[in-house]
C-alpha cells in the first residue's frame, strides 16, 4: 500500500468532511470512510458491495478492464506455465513460491495429513442416497474441528502449517470418498508415491476390478484447472470466509461456510450450468435461437459462461483454458459433441454486436465443464472440484485476516420498515380487544 496525503472533501448539509484517499500498490484508489458515521451521522449504501473494498490484501490482484490476474504479484499465465498446484497453494498461504526444500517439506505435510480419521469414514454411510457432494463436503469439513481441535486462534501461530496442509490434503480425500460412496464402490486410500493431483484422480477412479491408469496429461490439465481457480480476490465465498472468520471461528468451520457459499449456481455451480445449457441447445439443434433468447430481456433464458462481474474485456483464465481444452481433447482423442455446440455458441456470440458492445466474452466456466467431463468427473462433482482448487485461497485470506487488526464484520443497514407511528394503531386495537 502506498502512503497518500490526498483527501476528498464531502459536503453533508452544512458540514465539510475530509476523507482520506488510500492508494494500493497497483495504483487503485479508495476513499476511507471508516469515520464517516462518527463525524456526520451518515453511512454509505452499496447493495451487493459493488463499489466497496472490505479489506486490505496482499494475496490477489485483478484488473477487470485489462484482463489481469496475479497471485502474490505473479501473472496467472506464468504460474500455469512454470508451477504445479502444490507450489501455488504454498505461494498463496505463505506469500512466496517455495524453494525446493520448502516444496519437499510441504509435499510431505500434504502426504502425511492425507488420511481421513477412520471414525469419520462411517459418516459417509449415513448421508441419504443422492445427497449432493457439496453438502456432504461442507458437513464433513465442519466435523473436522471435533477430530482435530487445535485450530483455534491461540494455537494457530504454532500449528498453521500442519492445520492448513491437513485441510488442503484431507478435503481431497473426502471428496473422492464421497464420490465412491455415491456410486457404491469401495473407497480408495491415498498413496504416498503419487502427486497431489495424481492421487486425487487415482482415489476417484481406481477399482479392484479395473485399475486406473494415471495419464500424465490428465494430471497436467488438472493442475492447470486447480491453479486457475486457486484464488480470485473478494468473491462471494472468500468474503464469506473472511466474514465468518472475523468472529474468531475455527479454520474448519470457517472453510465449511465458504463451501456453502460456493455451492450456489451463481458462484461455484456456474460450470455445471454451462453443461446443462449446452445439452439443452444440443437437443434443440438451433444455436441462433438460443442466442436470440439470451438477447431478449423478457426471456428468462441466460447464456451461461459469458461475461463476468469483474472482467470487462476478457477473462484471462478463459484465454488459457480455451487453448488447453482444445489441445487436451486433441491429444487424448476425446470426442465430445458438447464441445462442438460450445464452439458454435462461441462463434455466433463473438460476432454478434449485442455481445460485442457489452463485452460479453466467454469466461473460465465456459470451458472447464467440458474438460472435467473429459477427465471423467461427473457433473455433480464440478463444484466440488472448484472447492478443492479454491481451498488455498480461502486459507490464505483467513490467515491474512486473523493476522491483521480485523474486527468482527458488522455492516450497517438502512432501515425501511414500519415506524412506531405506523404500528400505534394496531397496538391500540389489540388493547381494546383485550
Amino acid at each position: 500500500m502506498n502512503e497518500s496525503p490526498e483527501f476528498v472533501t464531502l459536503q453533508i448539509e452544512d458540514k465539510m468532511v475530509r476523507l482520506p484517499v488510500v492508494v494500493g500498490s497497483e495504483g487503485e484508489k479508495a476513499i476511507d470512510i471508516a469515520n464517516l458515521r462518527r463525524e456526520t451521522g451518515y453511512v454509505t449504501l452499496d447493495p451487493s458491495f459493488m463499489n466497496t473494498a472490505a479489506c486490505y490484501s496482499q494475496i490477489t490482484y485483478i484488473d477487470g478492464e485489462k484482463g489481469i490476474l496475479r497471485y502474490r504479484g505473479i501473472p496467472i499465465e506464468d504460474l500455469v506455465k512454470k508451477t504445479m498446484f502444490v507450489e501455488v497453494a504454498y505461494l498463496l498461504v505463505h506469500g512466496e513460491l517455495p524453494t525446493e526444500d520448502e516444496r519437499q517439506k510441504f509435499s510431505e505435510l500434504l502426504n502425511v495429513n492425507s488420511m481421513l480419521h477412520e471414525d469419520m469414514r462411517h459418516f459417509f454411510d449415513h448421508f441419504p442416497a443422492g445427497a449432493h457432494p457439496m453438502h456432504i463436503l461442507s458437513t464433513m469439513i465442519n466435523a473436522l474441528a471435533a477430530f482435530y481441535p487445535n485450530v483455534d486462534l491461540k494455537s494457530m501461530a504454532d500449528d498453521i502449517d500442519v492445520s492448513t496442509a491437513r485441510l488442503i490434503s484431507i478435503v481431497r480425500t473426502m471428496a473422492a470418498f464421497a464420490y465412491k460412496k455415491s456410486i457404491g464402490d469401495p473407497v480408495v486410500y491415498p498413496r504416498h508415491d503419487l502427486s497431489y493431483c495424481a492421487n486425487f484422480l487415482n482415489m476417484m477412479f481406481d477399482s479392484p476390478v479395473k485399475p486406473y491408469q494415471i495419464h500424465p496429461e490428465a494430471v497436467r490439465i488438472l493442475n492447470i484447472l486447480f491453479i486457475l481457480h486457486a484464488d480470485h480476490e473478494q468473491n462471494c465465498s472468500t468474503t464469506t470466509v473472511r466474514t465468518v472468520g472475523s468472529a474468531q471461528v475455527n479454520l474448519y468451520a470457517t472453510i465449511s461456510a465458504g463451501i456453502s457459499a460456493l455451492s450456489g449456481p451463481l458462484h461455484g455451480g456456474a460450470n455445471q450450468e454451462v453443461i446443462e445449457m449446452l445439452k439443452l441447445i444440443q437437443a434443440d439443434g438451433n444455436v441462433r435461437k438460443f442466442i436470440d433468447m439470451a438477447k431478449d430481456r423478457n426471456n428468462p433464458f441466460r447464456l451461461m459462461g459469458f461475461g463476468h462481474r469483474v472482467y470487462k474485456t476478457y477473462d484471462p483464465r478463459a484465454a488459457i483454458i480455451k487453448k488447453e481444452c482444445h489441445a487436451y481433447l486433441e491429444k487424448t482423442n476425446y470426442s465430445d459433441p458438447l464441445l462442438d455446440v460450445a464452439r458454435q455458441v462461441e462463434e455466433v456470440a463473438l460476432t454478434d454486436p449485442y455481445f460485442i458492445e457489452r463485452n460479453l466474452y466467454p469466461n473460465v466456466d465456459f470451458y472447464t465443464g467440458i474438460l472435467y467431463r473429459a477427465l471423467g468427473i461427473p457433473e455433480n462433482m464440478f463444484t466440488v472440484m472448484f472447492a478443492l482448487a479454491r481451498l488455498p485461497g480461502w486459507v490464505a485470506h483467513w490467515k491474512e485476516m486473523i493476522g491483521g487488526t480485523t474486527k468482527i464484520v458488522r455492516p450497517r443497514q438502512v432501515y425501511i420498515g414500519k415506524t412506531p407511528a405506523e404500528t400505534a394503531e394496531v397496538l391500540a386495537r389489540r388493547e381494546l380487544l383485550n
